[in-house]
Order: structure tokens, then C-alpha cells, then sequence
């Protein structure tokens, strides 16, 4: 059962607790109100102010599980928060670990201050979780996606516009790429796993993946450099870091150019582009979002 005047009551502490610098918003000027205003955090929700301020006024239907989710995540809430926001809302708390997408603060807030630099926070599955706004510019929005297309695996043996982003030498090194990375999970999380559900159904889809699946490679990986081709840029050489958040399995990949080279120049260019033309439009003119 719904605690809406504990729902309320906790809504309220911690959008009063958030500052704008924590969800990487701007202060501005005239701000007077404690944290967060309630306009803030609709947004940050994905949902109307109205509907936000109606829990906040212990009034409106029982919010859905999805809609507390959302919740969660926009108010940048910590597992054992996001729990609690579960229980008072009448709902049971969803399941931590490797089936989780619910983002770490911590992670959040290193992504919020990447303003100027592509970067995105992915599944151990390769689904794409959040993207700052040069990432979208980079490689298109990819958090879109649904069903197993979510997952850049997938979308590589099944969908061909998928490799258009990426240098065609490298292609072969990113199928064995997937196929290791995805062996290596089945294993880790069983046979009755997303992982292995997912490795069953490409397996019915990609001729190229039953043959990289079949030479049983294990600990291929990327190197420190990925090469992309972007439509309006060209070929941009890139450094890829990574950042972990083992509790989640969720990872922030950080992309970078080496100051003075020519794909640092390029990714100025693109912070000026921005996000004008979606590279990921040739692959949704080929095939639809929805798997």
C-alpha cells in the first residue's frame, strides 16, 4: 500500500537536498529556492510538473513502477534511496546487480560534468543507458532502442547499417569483440541469463556470429583506440576510457582525441555540429528501433 505521506515527505528532502551542480544543471542568478525546483525535477524525471507536484502533495493515482523508476534515477538516489522510494510508493523494490539499469550517483554525476566530450554509460549487454550530448552527436542516440536491439551485439550481426560508424578494417575485431564479450557473460550469469537468451536468438540471426561463436575466443577486447567513421566529419581516431561501477556491472566510456591531432580538431567541429545530423539515422532508415 501507497505511504503517500512518506512518498511526499521524501520527494521533498531530497529535490530540497539536490543542487543544480549535481544533476548538471545551471545555477543561474535568481535562484532562492533550496535545491531543486519541482520544474527541475520533472525533468529530470521525464514527467509534467503537475504530475511531480501532485506526490509531492500527497495527491494523484499510485505512480507505476516505471514511473518510480524514473523517479529514482532523476533524483540521482542511491540503491538503498531507490528502494525506499519503491516501498513507499506500495511497490516491491526491483532487482540489484547485472539486471539492473538503474544508474549510480556516482556515475551520474562524473557523466553530468562531461559536457564538452562524447561519452555514455552501457550494460555489460552493450545497452545504452545515458549519452551527454556529444555522444549523441558521435555515434546517434542509441538509448532508444528496444528489445534485443538495445543491445550494440545485436545490432552489429543483425543490423548491417549498424557497422557504417566504424572503420571497416576493424570490423572483423569487433565481431570477435562481441562474440568473446557475450560467451564470457553466459557464462558468468547462466544459462537461464538475458546474456544466454540473447546468445540463442543471434544465433538464429547472423550466420557471422554461429561462426564466431564457434571458435570459443575468450578476452578479445578492444584496443585503447576506436576508430569511428562519422557522416559529416570522416574518420576520427579516439581514445576510449573506461570507468566501472562493479555493483551495477554498468561501465562510462569516455572518448577523447589526442590535443593537436587531427581527430581533436574534428571533435571541436562536432561540439559546434552537435547533434544537427544523427549518425545513427542511416541505421534507423534500415531498420526500425522496435526488435
Amino acid at each position: 500500500m501507497i505511504d503517500r505521506a512518506g512518498l511526499a515527505a521524501f520527494l521533498r528532502h531530497r529535490r530540497e537536498s539536490l543542487q543544480p551542480e549535481d544533476t548538471g544543471l545551471p545555477r543561474g542568478q535568481r535562484r532562492r529556492t533550496n535545491g531543486l525546483r519541482r520544474e527541475e525535477v520533472a525533468a529530470l524525471c521525464h514527467m509534467s510538473t503537475d504530475y511531480y507536484a501532485r506526490l509531492e502533495r500527497e495527491r494523484g493515482p499510485q505512480p507505476s513502477e516505471q514511473m518510480i523508476a524514473s523517479i529514482a534515477q532523476g533524483l540521482h538516489l542511491s540503491l538503498d534511496e531507490r528502494d525506499h522510494l519503491f516501498r513507499l510508493a506500495g511497490h516491491h523494490p526491483p532487482a540489484r546487480g547485472a539486471h539492473s539499469e538503474h544508474i549510480s550517483p556516482g556515475l551520474l554525476r562524473v557523466l553530468d560534468r562531461l559536457g564538452d566530450t562524447p561519452a555514455e554509460i552501457i550494460t555489460e549487454l552493450g545497452e545504452t543507458l545515458r549519452q551527454t550530448p556529444l555522444g549523441v552527436a558521435l555515434t546517434g542516440d542509441t538509448t532508444g532502442y528496444t528489445g534485443p536491439a538495445r543491445s550494440i551485439g545485436y545490432r552489429w550481426f543483425t543490423n548491417p547499417a549498424t557497422r557504417q560508424l566504424y572503420t571497416p578494417e576493424d570490423h572483423p575485431l569487433h565481431s570477435r569483440v562481441f562474440a568473446s564479450s557475450l560467451r564470457e557473460i553466459v557464462t558468468l550469469r547462466g544459462p537461464e541469463s538475458r546474456a544466454a537468451h540473447l546468445a540463442e536468438l543471434t544465433l538464429t540471426q547472423s550466420e557471422e556470429f554461429r561462426t564466431v561463436w564457434d571458435n570459443h575466443e575468450i578476452g578479445i577486447r578492444f584496443g585503447e583506440i576506436k576508430r569511428f567513421v562519422h557522416p559529416e566529419l570522416g574518420a576520427l581516431e579516439l581514445n576510449c576510457q573506461t570507468l566501472l561501477d562493479p555493483q551495477q556491472s554498468h561501465a562510462l566510456l569516455v572518448y577523447t582525441a589526442v590535443p593537436g591531432s587531427e581527430s581533436y580538431d574534428k571533435l571541436q567541429l562536432l561540439s559546434v555540429i552537435g547533434t544537427q545530423t544523427d549518425p545513427s539515422d542511416l541505421q534507423h532508415r534500415t531498420s526500425p528501433r522496435q526488435a
